[in-house]
């Protein structure tokens, strides 16, 4: 009898599956989730976010979205709270449907109590941070103060950065600064204070490809259990619920492969990468406007010197601070990612109408606009000042670079450092040209108001702050 060796049984092989011998194919829903995803590091793009080969960080500025909560209270409100209320009246029998047995011993993780709470996963998560930071950094002093924005979340999130910061208990403050809807730009929260800004823009865009990719999802569900009359905004709750209940839980079945595929996941990415777009991305007239004065305030003070603190006291400013720490909400970091002009699907010669790179009727799955990678719970970008000698090609000096979620970000039209970063001059020129593009805070976000600023001065100012 003939021996069939390995060699000839490959084509056969190859017929059965093409993906089989050497496919390495793998996929986690969470890595999707844009702003309920849990926070992770997506390295993208994949370089390394350690320092340049003889350059070391002396000075970071980072901008943080609050950590994992139980629920926004949109999403709530709108998707989670009705199909909780519609599967408590349902008489289906879950155990005869395979994909949705769980639902027979299932029970809602989130209440309209604990809705905006920080979980005890995102406690746990911001803790971490302040540690990553703290390791990241060994060489800088730990921060009498960092800010925040005065919603709970955020306050919340920045006591337990601290705890992970701090060598004794209480010697981080936390400053929090009001998130007045007549505040100008000189806050945390800068889009409540521009009347030009709505929160419901890009919803619906949104919605239009929404009721594309959930067609046929519904439909399968409806054939699965007729008994339940499944609808769009189920869909949509039930893929919600794969993330918050995660960061209650643990865990949570909805991220099951056999109830939503990879391509379900991609969709409701692209559903929610849409609205953003259009809502505090590069769709929206007024988000680099909001952007624009972080990102000045904060790139001017790494380029200044640090002031001497002489004083014993808990007065602090940014000043004279190594490590500068502030928490947000979901808003404000892709407003600075537009100010910054990072993510832009338009780069390289792309569409001269942004909005045409990001289509309602099919997914571009080219687009450089992701926010999974962007705005997680607890998603960060830092500005590093680095000082580097022995580069290898580059002059002594200083150097800086932004990083998004721990991936160094290539500045556009600055670009003349080690890795990713950009000498002193050329981040000088790219402050200057991004300023001169989003400058007029209150004129383009419609302020009427008094005493309106189109600039942050919050860092430079002193505080006596407990925690």
């Amino acid at each position: 009898m003939a021996k069939t060796t390995f060699l000839a049984a490959l084509p056969l092989a190859a017929s059965v599956s093409a993906s089989a011998l050497y496919s390495t194919y793998d996929f986690n829903p969470l890595h999707h989730l844009t702003g309920i995803a849990p926070y992770f590091e997506p390295q993208d793009p994949p370089s390394s976010p350690d320092a340049p080969q003889g350059c070391t960080a002396e000075r970071a500025a980072y901008l943080v979205r609050h950590a994992a909560i139980y629920a926004n209270d949109f999403d709530y409100d709108e998707y989670i709270e009705g199909f909780v209320e519609k599967l408590g009246n349902s008489s289906v029998d879950w155990t005869k449907v395979p994909e949705l047995s769980f639902l027979a011993g299932w029970s809602p993780p989130v209440s309209d109590a604990e809705v905006s709470l920080l979980t005890r996963v995102g406690r746990l998560e911001a803790t971490q941070l302040g540690v990553d930071l703290n390791f990241r950094y060994p060489n800088f002093s730990v921060p009498r103060q960092i800010w925040t924005s005065s919603a709970s979340r955020t306050l919340q999130s920045a006591k337990s950065l601290a705890r992970g910061l701090e060598k004794e208990e209480s010697s981080v403050k936390v400053h929090s600064i009001y998130e007045s809807k007549e505040g100008g730009a000189d806050n945390l929260t800068p889009y409540k204070a521009c009347p030009a800004y709505s929160s419901s823009a890009g919803s619906d865009q949104s919605d239009e490809f929404k009721k594309k990719y959930t067609k046929p999802i519904v439909a399968r569900l409806k054939k699965a259990a007729s008994g339940f009359n499944f609808t769009e905004k189920d869909v949509f709750g039930m893929q919600q619920l794969c993330g918050y209940e995660t960061v209650i839980r643990g865990k949570s079945p909805f991220c099951s492969s056999n109830l939503f595929t990879p391509d379900d996941w991609l969709a409701w990415e692209y559903s929610e990468d849409v609205r953003y777009h259009y809502n505090v991305g590069y769709g929206n007239n007024v988000a680099g406007y909001n952007g624009l004065p972080w990102l000045k305030a904060t790139g001017e003070l790494l380029m200044g010197d640090k002031k001497k603190n002489n004083s014993s006291n808990s007065n602090s400013s940014g000043e004279n601070e190594d490590l500068l720490v502030s928490f947000t909400h979901r808003e404000l970091p892709p407003m600075v990612i537009v100010a910054m002009g990072l993510f832009n699907n338009s780069d390289f010669g792309g569409a001269a109408n942004v909005n045409d790179t990001m289509p309602t009727d099919r997914i571009n799955y080219r687009r450089s606009w992701k926010s999974s990678s962007i705005l997680p719970f607890l998603g960060n970008i830092a500005i590093e000042r680095l000082k580097c000698s022995g580069s290898y090609g580059y002059d002594d000096g200083d150097y800086y670079r932004v990083l998004v979620n721990s991936a160094p970000q290539p500045l556009p039209s600055c670009a003349d450092g080690p890795g990713t970063s950009c000498s002193r001059d050329s981040f000088s020129k790219y402050l200057k040209e991004r300023a001169d593009m989003f400058n007029g805070f209150t004129k383009h976000c419609g302020a009427k108001y008094k005493n309106s600023t189109d600039t942050m001065s919050l860092y430079g100012a002193n505080y006596n702050s407990t925690n």
